[in-house]
């Protein structure tokens, strides 16, 4: 070797297309639009890796002892399982514009400047929250450490930027859909997206009042936010799905999708009052917000049983089972996650005992995970194997096994967790609140109770279950159809 002779570091476009090739991916298969789609899909990855990893503290309590502060991790933990479900919605949305509208993405420089604006910005705050959040609180803390306000404590810059990267989501989908062409799917994915924009908003400005306060940013955001926008959004996602991978016709996804936003607007908004109760409004929230809370899923489950039975009609020929089976698993977790479970916590006469205590915690990982992880696990095995070349994905494919393994322990990680904080739930319930009147001694009670201990135990061994879960499915994700020869079969759309 000669002495002038150097070594050549490669370059980031070298070290990207590598991976390609490793991955066995080609970006000449997607369009400008699910190229973008694939940053928001590996973004959610991470934030979902992220979840998990500061969910740790909550299954080990030495976690991390006397590096960071259990209220820094649970925040984290919170806000991560929130931002990796929106960064999928954003992806599958992103995925899907080109092909639903038949022409190019509009806006396309603006989109990925916000891709990159809303991953710095993720970034920044993060680790504001993980080194920065000793000290008073005043205006200059709200606008640049954190807003106090839990579930949405970004700093007020960080709001601004997330509600402008939404508007430029939004002027992508709009003028995409407006230079190509509008179906029934574009209108719902519309109008909703001006909710979706509209109501965090809601969360940016104070009162005095927190009675007030509260309104706004708890059940506007926090739940009106979710509770609709979100639903509508999973809807048209598991829509187009249905058509994508089944062959639906799409005046079956479509009659849903509008009966879907019927409901939503009529048993939703009226829903959302199963939390009035607790801040000072009529005695008639109580009837009106424990009856229609839920009504939401409905729709959903209903799609997906008539899409297979039309499938079923036509031999049931199926494209891609694992995102087959996670559509199902969605279809499910969003019935009894968000409608059984939440209507079995949310009817006033149960939530007098049950609010605050874990029997919440156990609504919130089934209804979380049931309604919005599966559907996005769904669509990145939808978009990965458009990405490997449309490869077979269907049954006796190249291990198999990881994805049904993943798909095991992820659902039965969670329904664990679910099921041991509700009897958790139920011994707070019934000591601390029926028996002990809601004191400090009720309480303490509860938490030492040998059925209490027991449940929270069994949480630990569910947690690391869906752990183990994960890091199987991030493995399936990055393996899945490599090597694979044939093709998977085009199934068309029935009429």
């Amino acid at each position: 070797m000669s002495a002038n002779t150097e070594t050549v570091k490669p370059s980031f476009p070298d070290k990207l297309k590598s991976f390609h090739n490793w991955a066995g991916v080609d970006d000449n298969t997607l369009n400008d639009g699910q190229k973008l789609a694939v940053k928001y899909f590996m973004g959610a990855v991470i934030l979902f890796i992220f979840q998990i990893l500061f969910g740790l503290q909550f299954i080990a309590p030495g976690f991390l002892y006397d590096i960071l502060d259990f209220s820094v991790n649970r925040m984290v933990h919170i806000n991560a399982m929130i931002l990796w479900m929106l960064y999928g919605f954003i992806g599958c949305t992103y995925w899907l514009l080109e092909d639903e509208s038949g022409t190019e993405i509009a806006g396309l420089k603006f989109g990925i400047l916000g891709f990159w604006v809303l991953s710095a910005a993720i970034t920044v705050v993060v680790l504001v929250y993980l080194f920065i959040q000793t000290g008073a609180g005043n205006d200059t803390t709200l606008w640049l450490i954190n807003e106090g306000r839990e579930y949405i404590e970004a700093p007020r810059w960080a709001d601004i930027g997330i509600v402008v990267v939404m508007l430029i989501f939004f002027y992508n989908v709009v003028m995409t859909f407006s230079q190509g062409q509008w179906s029934g799917i574009a209108g719902v994915l519309t109008l909703d997206l001006v909710a979706l924009a509209g109501l965090y908003v809601a969360g940016m400005f104070y009162m005095t009042n927190i009675t007030h306060e509260q309104f706004w940013w708890w059940w506007w955001v926090i739940h009106l936010w979710v509770e609709a926008t979100w639903e509508v959004l999973v809807d048209v996602i598991m829509a187009w799905s249905l058509m994508t991978i089944l062959g639906v016709s799409r005046r079956i996804v479509t009659t849903w999708l509008y009966i879907e936003v019927a409901l939503m607007f009529g048993s939703g908004i009226l829903g959302l009052g199963h939390h009035y109760f607790w801040i000072g409004t009529p005695e008639y929230w109580l009837t009106i917000g424990g009856f229609f809370s839920a009504l939401e899923p409905i729709p959903l489950v209903a799609m997906v049983v008539h899409a297979v039975y039309d499938s079923g009609e036509r031999g049931f020929k199926n494209m891609n089972h694992p995102a087959m089976a996670w559509l199902i698993a969605h279809a499910f977790g969003n019935f009894f996650g968000a409608g059984v479970w939440g209507f079995m916590h949310t009817l006033p006469q149960i939530n007098l005992y049950t609010h605050g205590t874990q029997w919440s915690a156990s609504h919130g990982h089934l209804a979380f995970f049931g309604a919005y992880a599966t559907i996005n696990i769904a669509f990145f095995y939808i978009a990965i194997q458009h990405w490997r070349g449309n490869v077979w994905m269907g049954a006796d494919s190249i291990n198999s096994w990881r994805w049904k393994w993943a798909l095991a322990l992820l659902n039965i990680g969670v329904l664990g967790m679910t099921i041991a904080l509700l009897i958790a739930g139920y011994e707070q319930s019934f000591i601390e609140r029926a028996i002990g009147g809601s004191t400090w001694a009720g309480y303490f009670a509860a938490q030492t109770h040998p059925s209490f201990m027991t449940a929270m135990h069994w949480r630990m061994l569910f947690g690391l279950v869906t752990a183990s879960g994960l890091g199987l499915l991030v493995w399936d994700l990055l393996t899945i159809g490599k090597g694979e020869t044939r093709k998977a079969e085009v199934i068309a759309q029935s009429e």
